[in-house]
């Protein structure tokens, strides 16, 4: 059975500093990545990493506070956030794009798996 276990969310001033965790169990796979959902918006594309050769992709609004890592041997992927702001506050989703792709997809219909999801919550 495949499983994307995450861990790691929480309150935190802004300006402060979070780590997310996504444990994958089951299979590997091509792509994993993280998407967020706040109240009353679209699910909204992180970023992501290519597990095979490390390649990272980042939303803008998110490039130079956030680092996404993985663990190969953990079969683990990490979301390192730092000066967090009250707008990154939404529910953290990791997703695993199980298929062989040319580029990193950023569509969250691209990736077949999901982990249930944990709340970060930055205040201001």
């Amino acid at each position: 059975q495949v499983q994307l276990v995450e861990s790691g969310g929480g309150l935190v001033q802004a300006g402060g500093s979070l780590r997310l965790s996504c444990a994958a169990s089951g299979r590997t796979f091509n792509t994993m990545g993280w998407f967020r959902q706040a109240p009353g918006k679209e699910h909204e594309f992180v970023a992501a990493i290519s597990w095979s050769d490390g390649i990272t992709l980042y939303t803008d609004s998110v490039k130079g506070r956030f680092t996404i890592s993985r663990d190969n041997a953990r079969n683990t992927v990490y979301l390192q956030m730092n000066s967090l702001k009250p707008d990154d506050t939404a529910v953290y989703s990791c997703a695993a794009d199980s298929r062989l792709r040319v580029r990193i997809k950023i569509t969250a219909s691209a990736y077949d798996y999901w982990g249930q999801g944990t709340q970060v919550t930055v205040s201001s």
